[in-house]
């Protein structure tokens, strides 16, 4: 934006009278960054924080500690001595059951072989990632077949996976 004499003028009387900043971008038909930065470059006074931390509540937990304590005074003889308070047992943690199996059956699906669908990567061969069922199912699973050279996908998965942009000059015509 193009700062005029009048604009700077009509910026530092908006910002005198206290209005915020979006508010003066509302009212000069600029965004409230444009205004910030200007008031910066003018170096205008600093705005009041709008968030009232004094209004705000303390959470009951929070305390602010200012100085150390004195030493309590000495209690006369008569007196019984406070009662201490032990900190609570830590509570006790079973467990667990012994877990679930973590081997399930699938059903057979072609193109490929159990053994080809449960086989977990190895070394150099990696295994095609293509999800197949649906999620949280006992039937959910990957393909699992070998997977192309770059690619998390074996052949067949990867030509669904890997489509080639059509020119926009098509969808003119």
């Amino acid at each position: 934006m193009d700062w005029s004499a009048e604009a700077i003028e009509r910026l530092r009387a908006l910002w005198a009278e206290g209005h915020s900043t979006a508010e003066i971008g509302r009212r000069m038909g600029i965004s409230k960054n444009a205004v910030v930065g200007k008031a910066h470059r003018l170096n205008l006074s600093a705005r009041p924080s709008p968030i009232r931390r004094d209004a705000m509540p303390r959470p009951p937990s929070v305390a602010r500690v200012s100085a150390p304590r004195a030493a309590p005074a000495p209690r006369p003889a008569a007196m019984p001595p406070r009662p201490t308070m032990s900190p609570a047992p830590a509570p006790v943690m079973k467990a667990p059951a012994s877990p679930p199996a973590m081997v399930r059956s699938f059903p057979s699906l072609a193109p490929h072989s159990l053994a080809q669908r449960v086989m977990p990567r190895s070394g150099s061969q990696k295994a095609c990632c293509w999800p197949i069922g649906e999620p949280g199912t006992a039937s959910f699973r990957f393909c699992a077949a070998a997977s192309m050279a770059a690619k998390p996908y074996c052949e067949e998965h990867a030509a669904l996976a890997y489509v080639k942009a059509r020119d926009r000059r098509e969808d003119a015509a």
